[in-house]
């Protein structure tokens, strides 16, 4: 499976030379990590991280006299040096060993041990315990290479005890299922349970972090689904502002779609599983991944939840979601542009099958409609946000596994034409630049005509036609003002 095209690359020789460099010094180095991992799997990999015996000083010692540029600021009291060469820098990291408190991920002291085989039995997975050295030999004391091959991931050591040491590795497993596509040893899914209170510790911008490579990893249903069985979703992590550190929920607002009974005849899967399925149809987006996981969040809710004839139903589950989606995002820190673009998508998405469903229907109408009531500030901003929803509502069809997508994907690219000739700004009409000046003083009043015109659809958005139409409204003007 290994690839060498990897050897090739500039980075992997900096690597190289950096290994060298210490060797010849007198110290062990490898380069460890994910970039081994990567190699074996037949990947490229873009950064390298480097392990040595030398302690920290002595790392710094030895690649500056050899020309390298080191700091030692950066990850000192941690045994990490940044070395720079040419445009790479790289991590070089002494033989270590960690102790932790109540920070559920930053160590509070750090020791050297002498050996690798102390240093890698501190590491989380196996897959991330492998070592190269300088020609390629993979050194591997933890069966690294088999779990690889068996697509397992698996702790190094007791899995209770490396959970316990970084909470965070539990967001990691998680996301490592997203990435790579294996499967969770059952020792190792046996250590979440009873360290799922030390979350509690970890701080929200790398909980975050983590969600974010699960919702951009190329399995991520599997990874979110990782996630909600672990029940890490329902814990809450930590923010501090200014010395006031505060509780914040992380994705609770998922459970109860777990088992949730959706309407047989529109849907084969219960709500966790087509809000999997919907995830996975979407492409590796952020804005589109959090809008397809809370596109139903607000179904089988209090008030949402009802029956008719027999039949489950969720009328208004798209606007309760779009408020929910609002708080999550909100909660995680979100800027209003982002938070804005995903709920749009949550409310509308339900407009989007409506649509589908009645061909006889004035889309050109919503989305002028749209223009004027939502946050769009030019035709790009609209154009994408109908991309994305046309993007959203075919996965979303996909995801019911009972209808043919082809109608939606054929309405979906007529959605996204109409938006491409539908003006939000007066600055989105192709006038002349002479235009504004020759209708002059009336140029809001027939510039604004004319954006109105356009929108729906009665006046071609070319020069010509916003030339003759400009003009006969400013004569209209003129001719009202003079008789007033």
């Amino acid at each position: 499976m290994e690839c060498k095209a990897y050897r090739e690359t500039e980075v992997y020789q900096g690597a190289i030379l950096v290994l060298r460099t210490l060797q010849q010094a007198g110290h062990e180095a490898y380069i460890v990590g994910g970039a081994v991992r990567d190699i074996q799997m037949g990947r490229i990999p873009h950064d390298y991280d480097i392990v040595t015996s030398a302690l920290p000083e002595h790392t710094i010692h030895s690649l500056r006299e050899s020309g390298f540029t080191t700091t030692n600021v950066v990850g000192l009291s941690f045994g990490v040096v940044v070395v720079r060469w040419k445009d790479y820098e790289y991590e070089v990291a002494s033989y270590r060993n960690e102790q932790y408190g109540e920070d559920s991920h930053r160590p509070v002291s750090v020791d050297f041990p002498s050996t690798f085989l102390a240093d890698v039995q501190r590491r989380d997975f196996t897959i991330n315990g492998l070592a190269m050295m300088v020609d390629g030999d993979i050194r591997d004391e933890v069966q690294g290479l088999q779990d690889i091959q068996k697509g397992i991931l698996r702790t190094i050591g007791d899995s209770k005890k490396r959970f316990q040491e970084d909470a965070l590795r539990m967001f990691r497993l998680c996301r490592f299922v997203g990435q790579l596509g294996f499967t969770i040893d059952s020792d190792t899914w046996a250590g979440v349970a009873p360290n799922l209170y030390r979350v509690q510790g970890l701080s929200l911008e790398r909980v975050r972090t983590e969600i974010e490579k699960m919702l951009l990893s190329d399995h991520v249903a599997l990874a979110l689904d990782a996630l909600v069985r672990s029940h890490l979703h329902e814990q809450c992590c930590q923010q501090t502002t200014g010395g006031t550190s505060r509780r914040i929920p992380i994705l609770p607002e998922l459970t109860h779609l777990v088992d949730l009974p959706q309407a047989p005849e529109y849907h084969v899967h219960d709500g966790w599983n087509h809000t999997l399925a919907v995830v996975q149809q979407v492409p590796p987006n952020l804005v589109l991944r959090w809008a397809a996981l809370l596109h139903d969040v607000g179904k089988g809710m209090d008030g949402v939840r009802g029956f008719h004839k027999g039949r489950i139903t969720d009328y208004n589950h798209d606007r309760v979601g779009a408020i929910m989606a609002r708080q999550i995002l909100e909660r995680f820190g979100y800027g209003k542009d982002f938070v804005n673009l995903v709920v749009w998508l949550v409310e509308r998405h339900m407009r989007f099958h409506f649509y589908v469903a009645n061909a006889s229907a004035d889309l050109r109408k919503w989305i002028h409609k749209e223009t004027g009531e939502s946050q769009f500030r030019e035709t790009a901003d609209l154009v994408l946000a109908m991309e994305y929803l046309a993007a959203l509502g075919v996965a979303d069809v996909a995801g019911s596994g009972t209808k043919d997508i082809g109608p939606s994907q054929v309405y979906g690219e007529r959605m996204v034409r109409i938006a491409k000739s539908m003006p939000v700004h007066t600055k989105d009409l192709q006038y002349h630049r002479t235009l504004p000046k020759t209708v002059a003083p009336y140029t809001k009043e027939v510039m604004t005509t004319l954006l109105e015109r356009v929108q729906r659809g009665d006046l071609d958005n070319t020069p010509e036609a916003l030339q003759e139409a400009g003009i006969a409204k400013y004569h209209r003007l003129m001719k009202k003002e003079h008789k007033e």
